[in-house]
């Protein structure tokens, strides 16, 4: 098995038995040929392959099994499995399959070395096995961003793929997949499921949706079937050489919000759960679990993040976005907090036990962190402050000169070492003690809607105090009083119930055990109701009075009341439970 340095740096993971077992059931309902060419490009022990080409034989399917890794020793665990099952018409590459498979852009240019079949004679041609045209691609491929591969590595695929920015391997994995499959063949492939939703899987969205009939799409959500960083899903498709339409099923199962308390079915495994045409809810051990169903919605070409809504769902969220007037996206930009890039010489609560040698407390600036805000107060924590080096003139963001702070200047001396191998900050031109990305100095006075970038729930926190926002936090500032007032409103309609809802079909990005993503690209396409309509002033009141309210139960009285005008606002019923 991988261990976890292996796993950061190369993305690899196992996928188990039975997770095997349920992705070779779900391939097998599109494909109906009486002789198959099986390809897992990335096969490691080879659970995969062995699933799929099992099931296949056993309806008298005529069955080559084909599998790339460039892991020997998994390779060699691999081919012992196939060999106690009896297989004959395997072969096993020692390669990495990216580097095998030749694009139609750069077929000259990728001419690679001979390859070596495993086990066998070396091939006389390093294109005859390239871009086999498997009949069915069945695959796991590695998770992990490009850039923790190695500058070399990265720029490598970022020239052979043409790839810009940060991009997952899965990406040039789903390319080099496409290129070595059939027209009309399958690809059943387990991949993270943030390309679904993000801004970052536009271009993988794209691809697919142009070279593919999408068949079913299965999020298996925070349901941990597999040792990885990521929340998987299930992409089943059909390779066509022209886009076209399809209706596909969706499935997709996620912890059940703590708030349903309605009956659950009992299941021994999540896949009964998946496979059960019963119940929407189910019970697994001391956790349960919501499963939905229905038609994936998605345009051929389009970037759009695909919906996966039932019916009620879309039409539940037509209608909100019916009676909005604008986003939040539309009136204010949504800001990250300051990334130091150096937390540990920035940010401290322990400040004080530095004795003499603690740096000028001109310098030291109180902090709102993931940690000290809820959705109406703030924790005080004075003690927790950011040693911030930076103040506005005329203006713009200047670096204090620390010959004129002797004691920031020892402090930050006695971390030179980790500072200056910032080496980013350097070929900037800044100077080394600088704070990465620092924001404008002035804006931090201004009022500000601060909340958490991971949340279980909606925490925006209305600040006065003048704090500077740490990076694992968002905000957003106004600069006259008429946008304070529309914070106030974002502020209430951010922190319901019913915008929690929108939130989850819209962006469904949750993380494990129901932690919510609250980032840009989400809150600011928030809708919101007329900003100058009478609901919107009360929404906005309600906000106040919650601010400055501190008794529980009167706390609870007014967010009654604060769903009831922000249901009202879009015209459809309160949202009391999230279920």
């Amino acid at each position: 098995m991988p261990t976890k340095k292996q796993i950061k740096s190369t993305g690899a993971t196992f996928t188990p038995s039975q997770l095997a077992d349920f992705l070779s059931d779900r391939i097998l309902k599109y494909t109906t040929d009486e002789r198959a060419l099986i390809l897992d490009p990335a096969c490691g022990e080879g659970a995969l392959l062995l699933s799929l080409g099992e099931k296949l034989a056993a309806r008298s399917v005529t069955v080559d099994l084909i599998g790339f890794d460039s892991n020997l020793d998994y390779l060699t665990t691999a081919k012992t499995s196939i060999d106690e099952k009896g297989w004959k018409n395997a072969s096993l590459k020692n390669e990495d399959f990216l580097e095998a498979v030749v694009l139609p852009s750069s077929a000259q240019a990728n001419k690679g070395p001979i390859q070596t079949d495993l086990f066998s004679e070396p091939a006389k041609c390093s294109d005859v096995e390239k871009n086999i045209k498997a009949d069915i691609i069945i695959a796991n491929p590695p998770y992990v961003r490009t850039q923790v591969l190695g500058s070399n590595k990265a720029q490598l695929l970022a020239k052979k793929f043409e790839l810009k920015g940060r991009v997952d391997l899965y990406y040039p994995f789903l390319i080099s997949m496409t290129e070595s499959l059939r027209e009309g063949g399958i690809l059943g492939v387990i991949t993270s499921n943030r390309y679904l939703y993000t801004k970052s899987g536009t271009s993988i969205r794209k691809y697919l949706s142009e070279n593919y009939e999408i068949l079913e799409l299965i999020d298996l959500g925070d349901t941990k079937l597999f040792t990885a960083a990521v929340l998987p899903a299930i992409l089943i498709a059909k390779k066509k050489a022209k886009a076209v339409d399809s209706n596909p099923l969706f499935i997709k199962v996620y912890e059940a919000s703590k708030e349903y308390v309605g009956d659950t079915e009992g299941v021994s495994t999540i896949y009964e759960a998946l496979n059960s045409h019963t119940a929407n809810y189910f019970k697994l051990g001391s956790k349960s679990y919501k499963v939905s169903k229905g038609v994936l919605k998605y345009e051929v070409g389009s970037e759009e993040a695909w919906g996966m809504l039932t019916d009620d769902e879309l039409n539940w969220i037509t209608e909100i976005q019916k009676a909005s007037s604008c986003t939040i996206g539309d009136i204010f930009k949504v800001k990250v907090g300051v990334k130091t890039t150096a937390d540990n010489v920035f940010i401290s609560d322990s400040w004080d036990s530095l004795g003499e040698e603690k740096p000028e407390a001109s310098l030291l600036k109180e902090l709102l962190s993931q940690e000290n805000i809820s959705r109406w107060t703030a924790v005080e924590n004075s003690a927790l402050q950011m040693l911030y080096p930076h103040y506005s003139e005329g203006g713009k963001k200047c670096t204090v000169d620390i010959e004129d702070y002797p004691l920031a200047m020892k402090y930050f001396r006695s971390h030179e070492v980790q500072l200056k191998g910032r080496q980013y900050v350097i070929d900037a031109g800044r100077k080394w003690y600088e704070i990465w990305v620092p924001q404008k100095p002035e804006v931090w006075k201004l009022p500000k809607l601060v909340f958490p970038d991971i949340s279980l729930e909606p925490r925006f926190y209305f600040d006065k105090s003048g704090k500077i926002v740490n990076g694992n936090c968002y905000w957003i500032a106004a600069k006259n009083k008429a946008e304070e007032e529309h914070l106030l409103l974002i502020q209430g309609v951010a922190n319901s119930k019913l915008m929690t809802k929108y939130h989850d079909l819209v962006f469904n990005n949750k993380l494990y055990s129901g932690r919510r993503r609250y980032i840009t690209q989400y809150v600011e396409k928030y809708p919101l109701p007329s900003l100058s309509s009478p609901i919107a002033n009360e929404i906005a009141q309600l906000a106040n009075e919650l601010n400055n309210t501190f008794d529980k139960s009167d706390i609870s009285i007014l967010e009654y009341k604060l769903e009831q005008k922000v249901a009202q606002a879009y015209g459809v019923e309160p949202v009391y439970e999230l279920i």
